[in-house]
């Protein structure tokens, strides 16, 4: 059985090992992301709650956040919006989970600073497919 053609792990200087930051309380979502984009060549660095995710930002400079939305004591709606009103993260592409495709959880990130939103579970192609396109959004 073959594999789908992707394209491949951006090449250029500035998404050649982009690293991407991902925030999720489940260790299996977190687990499944990191596989996906590290096969795909990127940096992946990993915060099991938003709390951590802020405290990792500095030190490990995303080119992309991918944070899930339902998450306990600090949820990913508070997260984005903490990280949007950092000047010096402000630019960065945040792309939200949700186990809900709703109208509702679209819109609610969009208004934290949200640049997609992306149904759980995660399918591999459309991962690779919104990071692409939001690296290359980020870096033009």
């Amino acid at each position: 059985m073959t594999r789908p053609f992707l394209p491949e792990a951006p090449s250029d200087a500035a998404g050649a090992s982009a690293t991407i930051l991902v925030i999720d309380d489940s260790a299996t979502i977190r687990s499944a992301a990191a596989k996906i984009l590290g096969e795909a060549g990127y940096r992946v660095v990993v915060a099991e709650n938003g709390f951590e995710a802020l405290a990792k930002i500095a030190d490990c400079l995303p080119a992309l956040i991918v944070c899930d939305i339902v998450m306990p004591r600090l949820d990913g709606y508070r997260t984005c919006a903490l990280i949007k009103a950092s000047a010096a993260h402000h630019a960065t592409p945040v792309l939200m989970l949700s186990s809900k495709e709703g109208l509702f959880d679209r819109a609610r990130g969009a208004m934290a600073g949200a640049s997609a939103c992306l149904a759980k579970p995660l399918a591999r192609e459309a991962l690779l497919e919104a990071v692409r396109l939001h690296l290359a959004r980020h870096f033009e």
